[in-house]
């Protein structure tokens, strides 16, 4: 598993001590240091080889987006705000996130799930064998990795989704619409309000339903149209 090397930039102890928390529960991060401000990340950015910054962006000194706009090869950035009003600044940077505090861990999850789902960070690496495409999901108190080409289906369940594989089942809270942000289009499609269906594990299907592993699922009227297009190419 591709071990991404993070640190924190944030000059709020208690934030930095909570984002501390969650890195240690995720196993393929590895914090690497927590700054109190850019300065001193710039330091850090010359002497390790960090592929993932949590950053703040009002920091003494010199402010987080002034930050990001120093770096010639910026890494991956997961902006951590208690303003929303800077989100539309911070993807025009074209950070991987943008998390409003007070963070809640799964939020987090998925913010660092999409290292997994977008691969590579850019950066020269030694050539290793490629873990497939996977994603990491809450479940009674632990991290389970779920390889995308393992899911069949994906149901909610009104707080919570389950994902269905052909060897298990597995139940998070999230809601779909979450999810299926996380999911790679090219492979997932949303058929109704409750279901999104893994493409290359339809078995059959009609304008009405589709069938997979001996599951019918409803197509929803509103998708239908997207269904039809998207299972005609």
């Amino acid at each position: 598993m591709k071990k991404y090397n993070c640190i924190i930039v944030e000059d709020e102890p208690i934030a930095a001590e909570v984002l501390e928390d969650y890195i240690c529960q995720i196993p393929f991060l590895e914090l690497k240091g927590k700054c109190s401000d850019a300065i001193y990340a710039m330091e850090t950015l010359q002497k390790e080889n960090i592929d993932l910054i949590f950053l703040d962006i009002h920091l003494p000194k010199l402010k987080g987006f002034d930050f990001v706009k120093t770096l010639k090869n910026p890494p991956n950035i997961i902006i951590t705000s208690a303003y929303q009003e800077y989100a539309l600044a911070g993807y025009e940077l074209n950070v991987t996130d943008y998390l409003l505090k007070p963070i809640e861990f799964n939020r987090f999850l998925m913010a660092v799930n999409k290292l997994n789902r977008n691969g590579s960070t850019g950066k020269a690496e030694m050539s290793l064998p490629a873990d497939r495409d996977h994603l990491f999901f809450n479940v009674s108190k632990k991290l389970v990795k779920v390889y995308l080409d393992e899911i069949l289906y994906i149901e909610s369940l009104r707080e919570y989704i389950k994902i269905t594989t052909k060897e298990k089942n597995i139940l998070t809270k999230m809601q779909l619409g979450e999810v299926e942000d996380m999911l790679p289009s090219s492979s997932f499609l949303r058929v109704h309000r409750s279901f999104i269906v893994s493409k290359p594990k339809i078995d059959a299907f009609s304008p009405a339903k589709i069938e997979i592993n001996g599951k019918t699922i409803p197509i929803g009227r509103n998708y239908k149209d997207a269904v039809i297009a998207t299972m005609g190419k």
